[in-house]
């Protein structure tokens, strides 16, 4: 079988894509690996930039559905102490540029803006590979095969499809997160709820942090952050939630109770996040009928942009083949001339705020960024 435009990935990048092209009057077929929509959690809160993100949903037709969707008072940023003093208060004035949204409601418009049957679950891409020409082959698990004529990889940090333009893979960069959550916050854990305020708060220090979000109904979603190498988390015995928590917690000895409590009381079992990314200026030689978007193209430590640019991407992409009728390489080529240096810069400017948020200076090098983009009012309390 064949379609015009081959997608692997219903992420946030892929589905932006095949939106903008079925606006354009495009058809796509969309591939995704999990069984359906609500096969599991999609994640916490995302800030979604105007320069990118929001244009991405403008170029989608979606940007008053997005509108409803924002989480008032979520654009709050606190930075505090190991003892909960409060060093940077940053409140939601609704003017920030990058309001919060659910990570999983965003998807929903996407998905609930393409024709029926746009996207195929259960789908598991196996194997890429190429046919000559433009043509390319795709296997899956179940047996089935496809081939296309316009191949884009959406496939996230393990892409399938990234082996056909690089041999380079995801590299540990030397940090971890781990996930937990509490809910009905301001009732039953009202400490640390007051701690994380309306938004975003972050404790750091040197190689290790406490960072949350306030999501909706009350909701605390944690990021534990440690440096240490791979082989201390395969230590961790994450089939017993509560001793896992507790030994993380023993990196945060002597901290604020309303702080570790993010971390003892977690709610849910506790989700390891090994952080990798690929080199910061990954690029590729062009190759006829296929190209990247999202984090199969440019995996980077997170930052608050990876959603943002895979959107983005997806629309430039979809962008370009509207624009070039009948020459689809010369819309790969207009849009791989603008991916390159853009997911570079962005890339880099990850790897700094990693540095900012656990190396040595931490936290008053995040402090000081902060600072610098902030009204001095609002800098301590």
């Amino acid at each position: 079988m064949k379609s015009p435009v081959t997608i692997v990935g219903a992420g946030l990048g892929g589905l932006t894509l095949a939106r903008v092209l079925h606006v354009h009057g495009i058809a796509a077929i969309v591939y995704e690996a999990e069984a359906s929509a609500e096969a599991r959690t999609q994640g916490g809160m995302l800030d979604i930039h105007e320069h990118n993100g929001q244009r991405a949903l403008k170029a989608a037709g979606l940007f008053e559905e997005f509108r409803e969707l924002i989480h008032p008072g979520g654009q709050e940023t606190r930075a505090l102490d190991t003892q909960g003093n409060v060093l940077l208060h940053h409140p939601d004035d609704g003017t920030g540029g990058r309001p919060e949204v659910p990570r999983g409601e965003l998807r929903r418009i996407l998905l609930n803006s393409l024709p029926e049957g746009t996207v195929h679950w259960g789908s598991k891409v196996t194997a890429a590979t190429p046919l000559g020409g433009r043509r390319h082959l795709l296997s899956f698990a179940d047996g089935m095969t496809v081939t296309t004529e316009l191949l884009v990889g959406a496939d996230g940090a393990w892409s399938r499809v990234r082996s056909l333009l690089s041999a380079h893979k995801p590299t540990y960069v030397g940090t971890s997160f781990i996930e937990t959550y509490l809910f009905d916050a301001d009732v039953r854990h009202r400490a640390s709820a007051e701690a994380v305020g309306g938004g975003a708060m972050f404790a750091l220090a040197p190689g290790k942090g406490i960072a949350a979000h306030r999501e909706p109904n009350g909701v605390l979603h944690t990021y534990v952050a440690l440096t240490k190498p791979e082989e201390w988390f395969a230590n961790l015995d994450f089939s017993n939630p509560a001793s896992a928590l507790a030994r993380v917690a023993e990196e945060f000895d002597g901290w604020a109770r309303a702080l570790t409590a993010l971390i003892t009381d977690g709610e849910t079992a506790p989700v390891l996040r090994l952080i990798h990314a690929l080199p910061v200026a990954h690029q590729w030689d062009h190759v006829p009928g296929v190209t990247l978007l999202g984090d199969a193209a440019h995996l980077m430590v997170p930052s608050g942009e990876g959603a943002n640019l895979a959107m983005y991407d997806g629309a430039e992409l979809g962008a370009a083949i509207a624009a070039n009728p009948g020459d689809v390489e010369a819309a790969l080529a207009a849009y791989e001339e603008d991916l390159f240096p853009r997911s570079a810069s962005e890339a880099a400017d990850a790897e700094e705020l990693l540095e900012l948020c656990y190396g040595a200076n931490a936290p008053q090098s995040l402090i000081d960024f902060f600072g610098s983009h902030l009204p001095a009012e609002n800098r301590s309390e």
